[in-house]
């Protein structure tokens, strides 16, 4: 994109409550952010989400002498644009109608044929919640994928401090401009994450810092993402905002469970139990979901870190490696198990990545 047609398209973007939808609408419909303001206005309200006042935005000037001074703002401290139409925008956030028509950056991200999750939570993180989070990104690290989550407190740092351990690329999206950083106290993080990786946000370095703020990043990270992951909640929370909103993408959601009276594991089992999110107990339950593909170091490595049989469990594997394949009614009969125990145990199993079936009712160790 030149220079000329960016200053367009930023312009664009600093009308207010134009949005990214409609702004996305009026450059396919008009051919460019360009030719909107070149439009004639008789002609522009033609168009499905425009109206007078709206119109009447596209011919301020202090549009473009804002998109000039963010401009030079962008220039002078290396920081990356991204239009939606441009190659190095985020190939997933492409397909999400209200992603930003302008996204920037800092770092060194490379989201292109990579596996990308994000993982969000309470800022109250349990000690649990903590654990859970930091195990499962070491175990998930041999398949290299990209941490997104919001650089808030609570689960966001640990997740991506996490993944900065295990050498994975992580990235935080931010609610505020890049001339900022929110909290103060994760600046000491930011140098370690932009080796690799880095930041991404829509907001300019002249918009207010705004609560609201924090809900509108919610959708470049569920946007970014193949899948949501929740470690805690609340009953309400922002992380559940996150959760919605990759769901209307058609994005996969996941929720670790927790006990009925923790307050923090509330928002994570109300997900589950109303089928908006699928059971996540261990990174077997992810690749399975996802039908990620494993080469043979990552499938050796599955199985030494992601099977954690339990007892019943482990009494049906011990058989199926000893004697092969077996028929379900045989391994119920051998394993003094009811039938539809059996099942059930050979279904866990399954997700774990242990077993798999077999045409006939026929299962077999992994």
């Amino acid at each position: 994109m030149n220079s000329e047609d960016l200053l367009y398209a930023m312009a664009l973007q600093h009308i207010p409550n134009l949005g990214d939808t409609t702004s996305k609408k009026l450059i396919a419909k008009l051919g460019g952010a360009k030719n909107v303001f070149k439009e004639k206005r008789s002609n522009l309200l033609k168009i499905d989400g425009v109206g007078q006042v709206r119109i009447q935005e596209l011919n301020e000037s202090r549009h473009f002498k804002a998109a000039e001074e963010e401009l030079k703002f962008i220039e002078a401290n290396n920081i990356k644009v991204h239009y939606f139409q441009d190659k190095n925008y985020p190939e997933k956030l492409k397909h999400c109608l209200d992603g930003p028509i302008i996204l920037f950056s800092k770092g060194n991200i490379e989201l292109d044929r990579r596996r990308v999750i994000s993982i969000v939570g309470t800022r109250k993180i349990s000690a649990h919640g903590s654990s859970f989070c930091e195990e499962f990104i070491e175990n998930l690290a041999v398949l290299d994928p990209v941490i997104i989550s919001g650089f808030a407190y609570g689960v966001d740092i640990t997740a991506q401090k996490a993944a900065v351990k295990n050498s994975l690329q992580t990235v935080g999206c931010l609610a505020h401009g890049l001339n900022q950083i929110y909290p103060k106290s994760h600046k000491k993080y930011m140098a370690e994450i932009e080796k690799n990786g880095g930041f991404f946000t829509d907001f300019w370095s002249t918009d207010n810092f705004d609560r609201n703020n924090f809900l509108k990043r919610n959708r470049i990270i569920a946007g970014l993402s193949e899948a949501t992951i929740v470690i805690e909640s609340a009953e309400k929370g922002g992380a559940l905002v996150t959760a919605d909103i990759a769901n209307s993408y058609d994005r996969e959601v996941f929720a670790v469970p927790g006990r009925p009276a923790d307050k923090y594991s509330i928002g994570c089992n109300n997900l589950i139990k109303a089928q908006r999110a699928h059971v996540l107990t261990s990174v077997a339950d992810l690749v399975y979901i996802l039908n990620w593909e494993l080469n043979e170091k990552q499938q050796s490595v599955q199985k030494q870190l992601f099977v954690e049989l339990e007892k019943d469990e482990q009494k049906i594997f011990d058989f199926l490696k000893s004697s092969g394949k077996t028929e379900l009614d045989l391994l119920a009969l051998n394993c003094q198990f009811p039938t539809f125990k059996t099942a059930s145990l050979l279904l866990n199993m399954e997700l774990k990545g242990a077993i798999r079936p077999l045409p006939g009712k026929l299962f077999e160790v992994i």
